[in-house]
């Protein structure tokens, strides 16, 4: 983590000393210097990494230059804050305000440059104790990565055959690829986090006498073990050859890597062979021993478990990858059981501990690794509710402290210690949501951005490096999908219950973030990151306890908590990120303007109906969310704030009008429910950086200019455009040109046909189309859009039929009919609708006959009907039954009296 903040500083002062250098003044020689000295850090602290150096003395000094380096930060950060403040302002009057207040500026300089002068003298200081204080590695207790669990992964390695539950399928499912007739060489690779039992599974197969039979040869090799890769080529030899009991080359240990790849060539290309590499962490492994692997046509095996996905993919097309899920409930208690209640209780949960015993299994989240450490540890605790709940309360502190569970924590830390560093801070940040909050991936991007993890890459913006990172997280098993889009793109994501509490036990060690409760008597001084959940009552915070707060987050207070906001702001000095989503404040103090390095302010669903007006004093201010609040208009200085990025605002009646000179902000990437008129539309095409426009109250008139502006927006993704009313036409006719990447598209209005460039947008994923006026041939423009994925008409047709021919919509995936009073006919030919998986139709009222074709939709899984007619439920309940018949699950919502039922059709 030391290497991270190092790491995050080096390249502000880079920055700075390259781009900003004039503003430093005298100050230059200093900062350059604090540079040096922290790449002589950072360089020790990844020695002391890689040697694995773990001693208190090693962990106090990093602590100390990880504290030093978020001093630098804060103090650089108000330094280039107050210079830029300065380079701003021009003209006379602005000229002769700076002359009046020249002695404050120089007063501000001359603060900051003592202020770097001592930052440097405490740099020094931190170098000298290193040298001072030498890390010897003969002394201290440093071991290799994975040492530490040696012991843990032997006995995983002989887990009794009558202890492993819900494995069954993915056994058979690996076994069968082992003995399948294909002669080719095959690479099987089993993925999974850490705990999820790839090496039990692949133990269980590899034991197995059936396989042993179908192989000449075999051996097993943990690489995360081997220190490289001529290491690794020869502890397989030595399983190959110890197996079959012949000699070993008495100049094994000196041979070279060409050579040991000669030799096992040469043992195995006669032979059919299945080895398994266990623990696989590095993409290019497989590149660099391939070859050692001869492809002989008898169908040799190759097997890895790995943590990362990326790995599985590296090996190359035409392999096999077996994803590891959790166990369900049923077998998650199963195994629970068998851990828990062994002796004396013929694994069975006493009635009086169910309630608890099932608490505390379900903390584990169906991970086995955590399911059997746990249940043998309240093995061996008294079978009382009392003791049962004492370990229920302090399972956190059980699974960092107590050394039964030292093997889950060292299996599981082993995937956070292998990130890079700028996904570690990535990783804990997740830690500031609440247990069980579901995590928004748009909101944690621009979470990241404004905190300063994202390192800029030319060409891409820094959102889209974010969400790489967050990718990458997802490839190697950190966090959990819990809802996509109809692409397949991540929407929301959470992180297992046991790995985020081991990743807050870090978080708490290194003040990177800590969670608030009022058992809390005090919070620690340096803590960076507050995150206060489910608070009633009245706060306890000092002027002192957030000095170096730069996150503060809050997830629910109750609306009588004692909730100063302005005695609160008036503690914080450097904060970045400020999140007050659904608090119940009616107003923002102007101490906020206080707050000069605030990036990120959320002031979502509260009650405040205006902000201060001089908002452009928050400069460096990158997001601003103020949706569904009670604000009735923006302040005149949101178009003053340069950095600003993504801007969404609308009250709980409707959008709201922005200031015109909001279009002369040029990094601004998301406007969002904005109310528009004419100057307003011909100015936002400006906005060229632009990646989502959401514009409101749009009059036929505006077309014109509308379309002029979009063609601007080269790289706009995502466009809603809402008429002024149900009955206004939308006139777009003569965008000529439109957005080349445009990925989402919204139309409320009224439309005759289709824009002529609509069938143009190659890359269009999803298309929501309401209040329109289109015909029978409103099909016909879209049928053939290659990557249209979700399609939403609402009120939008006049047509009684609508008819969807063979080879029309090739990649669409959910569909959502509402509310077309006037049709009667939905017809499907075969060879439509190739991808489908989700048909929704609402209150289509004259929809009385049957779902012609439904029959063809082989791939459709769930079919959703609300307010349908009760003549075509009655048909598909008894003769169209064999059409949908192949449907998982059909759903039927109707209203009954003054309640709504929803059933499953049969």
């Amino acid at each position: 983590m030391a290497d991270g903040a190092v790491n995050f500083l080096l390249e502000k002062l880079t920055t700075i000393l390259s781009q900003e250098a004039s503003l430093l003044g005298d100050s230059q020689s200093d900062v350059a210097e604090i540079k040096l000295e922290l790449e002589i850090m950072r360089s020790c602290i990844r020695d002391a990494e890689r040697k694995q150096l773990k001693s208190e003395l090693v962990e106090t000094w990093v602590r100390q230059v990880r504290e030093v380096a978020q001093k630098i930060e804060d103090v650089l950060d108000e330094y280039v804050y107050y210079q830029d403040l300065g380079e701003e302002k021009k003209g006379f009057k602005n000229l002769m305000q700076d002359i009046i207040k020249v002695p404050m500026h120089m007063s501000r300089k001359r603060k900051i440059s003592m202020k770097l002068q001592k930052l440097k003298a405490e740099v020094r200081e931190v170098c000298e104790r290193r040298k001072k204080y030498t890390f010897d590695e003969k002394t201290d207790d440093w071991r290799g990565r994975n040492a530490s669990i040696d012991w843990w992964q032997r006995q995983e390695m002989f887990v009794d055959e009558d202890e492993i539950v819900g494995m069954d399928d993915n056994k058979n499912k690996l076994m069968e690829w082992l003995m399948e007739d294909d002669p080719r060489r095959m690479v099987i690779s089993v993925v999974g986090m850490g705990g999820l039992g790839k090496t039990t599974l692949v133990t269980k197969v590899y034991n197995d006498q059936a396989i042993q039979r179908c192989f000449d040869c075999w051996a097993w090799v943990s690489v995360s073990q081997t220190k490289g890769v001529d290491e690794l080529l020869r502890s397989m030899i030595k399983k190959l050859f110890g197996r079959k009991r012949e000699t070993l080359p008495l100049d094994l240990g000196l041979m070279s890597y060409r050579e040991l790849v000669e030799m096992l060539i040469d043992y195995l290309h006669k032979k059919r062979y299945v080895i398994i590499l266990d623990d696989v962490w590095n993409i290019l492994l497989w590149s660099r021993i391939r070859s050692a692997f001869p492809e002989n046509g008898l169908g040799s095996r190759v097997i890895f478990t790995t943590r990362n996905d990326n790995v599985a993919k590296s090996v190359g097309p035409g392999n096999h990858i077996l994803h590891l899920g959790r166990l369900g409930e049923d077998d998650s208690w199963a195994l629970f059981c068998k851990k828990a209640f062994w002796s004396g209780f013929g694994h069975s949960c006493p009635v009086e501990l169910e309630e608890l015993a099932r608490a505390i299994m379900r903390k584990c989240e169906g991970l086995p690794l955590a399911i059997a450490a746990i249940g043998g540890l309240v093995c061996s605790r008294d079978k009382t509710a009392i003791e049962w709940k004492k370990i229920y309360d302090s399972l956190t502190w059980e699974l960092s402290n107590n050394p039964v569970l030292k093997g889950v924590k060292g299996i599981l830390s082993l995937s956070f210690d292998d990130l890079p560093f700028y996904l570690k801070h990535c990783f804990l940040y997740c830690c500031v949501f609440r247990n069980g909050y579901p995590i928004k991936r748009k909101k944690l991007i621009r979470l990241w951005v404004a905190e300063g993890f994202i390192l800029e890459r030319k060409g891409i913006t820094m959102e889209e490096v974010a969400e790489e990172y967050l990718m990458e997280l997802n490839r190697r098993s950190m966090i959990q999908v819990t809802e996509t889009n109809d692409t397949g793109r991540v929407k929301m994501f959470r992180v297992h219950d046991v790995m985020r509490e081991l990743a807050m036990t870090t978080s708490q060690k290194d003040n990177f973030c800590l969670t608030y409760d009022e058992s809390m008597a005090k919070v620690v001084s340096k803590v960076q990151r507050l995150s206060v959940h489910n608070i009633g009552g009245k706060f306890h915070f000092s002027g002192t306890m957030f000095r170096n707060l730069r996150a503060f987050f809050v997830f629910q207070i109750e609306s009588s908590s004692s909730f100063s906001l302005n005695a609160i702001l008036s503690s914080f000095k450097v904060l970045k990120v400020l999140d007050l989503e659904g608090v119940c404040i009616q107003s923002i103090p102007v101490a906020i303007l206080g707050l000069f390095n605030l990036r990120y302010l959320n002031l979502r669903e509260t009650n405040i109906k205006d902000l201060p007006k001089s908002m452009e004093r928050l400069r460096n201010l990158q997001t601003l969310d103020v949706r569904n609040t009670n604000l009735e208009k923006l302040p005149n200085g949101i178009s003053n704030i340069p950095r600003l990025r993504h801007l969404l605002v609308s009250n709980l009646q409707s959008s709201l009008r922005v200031p015109l000179e909001i279009t002369k902000i040029k990094n601004l990437q998301t406007l969002v429910s904005v109310e528009a008129d004419e100057d307003f539309i011909q100015q936002v095409g400006n906005l060229t950086e632009l990646k989502r426009l959401d514009i409101t109250k749009v009059k036929a008139i505006n077309g014109p200019n509308l379309c002029n502006s979009i063609e601007k927006m080269t790289d706009l993704r995502r466009l809603s455009i809402t008429a002024s009313s149900e009955t206004e036409d939308l006139m777009l006719e003569s965008l000529t040109f439109p957005p080349l990447f445009l990925q989402k598209l919204a139309l409320v209005g009224q439309l005759n046909r289709l824009p002529p460039w609509l069938e143009s947008l190659q890359n269009l994923t999803h298309l929501y189309l309401c209040s329109t006026s289109l015909g029978d041939d409103m099909l016909s423009s879209i049928r053939e859009l290659p990557s249209l994925a979700f399609l939403e008409l609402k009120n939008t047709c006049k047509c009684r039929g609508l008819h969807f021919t063979t080879g029309g919509f090739p990649k669409l995936n959910k569909m959502r009919l509402l509310d077309l009073v006037e049709l009667s006919v939905l017809r499907m030919e075969k060879g439509t609708l190739p991808s489908i998986k989700d048909l929704n139709l609402v209150r289509c009222r004259e929809m009385r006959s049957s779902l012609q074709g439904i029959e063809h939709l082989t791939g459709l899984q769930k079919l959703y009907l609300e307010e349908m007619p009760a003549e075509l439920v009655q048909r598909l309940r008894s003769d169209e039954r064999d059409n949908v018949r192949h449907i998982n699950t059909i759903s039927l919502v109707y209203v009954s009296g003054q309640s709504r039922v929803e059933e499953t059709l049969f």
